[in-house]
C-alpha cells in the first residue's frame, strides 16, 4: 500500500525550494499531487478546472486549423493536456522556467507526464517565459538571450496562433517582480504584435476575480477581450470556488 503522504521530490531552485508531494485523499481514496514553491502552494491535482478551461476557452477563440500553440507554465500539465485534446493543434511548445518541473514529467513522477512526453506534437522546453515574451523591447526587465529569441527556443521570431499562460497567481499577485511587466499595456502590446499571428489568441489564468484594471490593459493591446469566470467545487471548504480566464484576440 502507498503511504498516505509522500514527498516525491524536493530541490532548491533560483525561485525558492520546490517540492512535489503526493497524498491520499481520505474522502475518495485517490492520489492528490501538490506542488509548493517555498511556503506557497502553486497547484494541486484536486483543482484543475481552471487550468483545463484556460486551454479550452483559449482554443475556442482561435480560428482555423493546424494551430501552433505555446503554453507558459507546465506545472502538473493539465493545461497542456487539454491543448492536446484539440485535434486542430499541430504543435505545442510548453515553456517552464524550472527544469526540475520538466524532469518530473520526463521521469513519470506526475500522472500526465507520459502522455505529454509521448505525444509527438508536444515539446517541453526550459526557459523564462516572461523574458522571451518581452522580445527585447516594450516591457521592463533585463534584456538577455531569452528575450532576443522569442517564445520558441528552437525557432527565433516564430509566431503562434495561441499563447496560453498559467504561471502567476494573478496579474496583481506575481511570483517574481520581473513578471509584472507582461501585464502592463506595453508588455501586452509586444506579446500581441511580435508573438501572435493576426487573429491570434492570448489567454491567461488567474486565481483572482476579474480585474477591471487588467481588462483595461488588455483593451489597449487587443481587438477584443473577455474575462470568463470558471466555477468548481472545493470539497476542502465545502463551497464553490472560482478562477478567472482572460481571453483576448488580436
Amino acid at each position: 500500500m502507498r503511504a498516505h503522504f509522500e514527498e516525491l521530490d524536493w530541490r532548491p531552485t533560483t525561485m525558492g525550494d520546490l517540492s512535489l508531494r503526493r497524498r491520499r485523499d481520505p474522502a475518495t481514496g485517490s492520489d492528490v499531487y501538490e506542488v509548493k514553491l517555498g511556503d506557497e502552494f502553486l497547484m494541486s491535482s484536486m483543482f484543475t478546472a481552471g487550468e483545463i478551461a484556460l486551454a479550452r476557452l483559449g482554443l475556442e477563440a482561435a480560428p482555423g486549423t493546424e494551430l501552433d500553440v505555446v503554453v507558459g507554465g507546465l506545472g502538473l500539465g493539465y493545461t497542456a493536456g487539454a491543448v492536446l485534446d484539440d485535434p486542430r493543434v499541430r504543435s505545442l511548445t510548453v515553456l517552464d522556467a524550472l527544469g526540475e518541473v520538466i524532469d518530473w514529467h520526463q521521469r513519470g513522477l506526475v500522472p500526465l507526464g507520459p502522455r505529454l512526453t509521448d505525444d509527438p506534437r508536444c515539446r517541453l522546453a526550459q526557459g523564462d517565459f516572461f523574458a522571451r515574451a518581452a522580445a527585447g523591447g516594450g516591457a521592463d526587465g533585463d534584456a538577455d538571450a531569452d528575450a532576443a529569441q522569442g517564445l520558441d527556443p528552437e525557432a527565433p521570431g516564430r509566431r503562434f496562433h495561441a499563447v496560453l499562460v498559467d504561471i502567476d497567481h494573478s496579474p496583481e499577485h506575481v511570483l517574481h517582480p520581473s513578471h509584472a511587466a507582461l501585464y502592463r499595456p506595453d508588455g501586452l502590446r509586444v506579446l500581441a504584435e511580435q508573438h501572435l499571428h493576426p487573429g491570434g489568441v492570448f489567454a491567461l489564468w488567474s486565481n483572482d476575480p476579474p480585474s477591471d484594471a487588467f481588462s483595461a490593459a488588455l483593451a489597449t493591446a487587443f481587438r477584443e477581450s473577455r474575462a470568463h469566470v470558471v466555477t468548481f467545487d472545493n470539497p476542502l471548504q465545502e463551497s464553490v470556488a472560482t478562477n478567472t480566464v482572460y481571453v483576448a484576440r488580436t
